[in-house]
């Protein structure tokens, strides 16, 4: 496991986000920070800023009603500000299930998130379990 602090912030991430503790989520971002999220279903797009970005996580676990779950496999670090991490993610809404491979692609400054690109192994299959 990365001992660079840019992997030790995403791992951090990724532990409140499975906890549900956006409170302590919400600080580990610039408040312009922007997640990126592929797709054409009602949660893709670019969501601009700290609150933003808090919603769609909201909503991710409202969308599930909890059901979401991931279970984090690698976080590579460069030492320059960008991090990658790859997940396996998890949930149902309504009668359908969906299992994924997905990976985000964080940039890192000053010890806090601007940006995060998110890439998933089927867009197909995400806007049909979104939409």
């Amino acid at each position: 496991m990365s001992k660079h602090p840019d992997a030790v912030l995403v791992r951090r991430g990724y532990e409140a986000f499975s906890k549900g503790d956006l409170e302590t989520l919400s600080t580990l971002f610039t408040a312009d920070a922007i997640h990126h999220v592929p797709g054409s279903n009602p949660l893709s797009g670019h969501h601009k800023g700290r609150e933003a970005v808090m919603d769609l996580y909201r909503r991710l676990g409202e969308e599930t009603k909890g059901t979401l779950q991931i279970e984090l496999h690698a976080v590579l670090a460069d030492g320059r500000g960008h991090v990658m991490s790859f997940h396996t993610a998890r949930a149902d809404r309504g009668d359908r299930g969906i299992e994924v491979q997905e990976g985000l692609f964080f940039t890192i400054v000053g010890g806090k998130i601007t940006d995060i690109d998110q890439c998933t192994q089927d867009i197909d299959e995400e806007d049909a379990f979104w939409s």
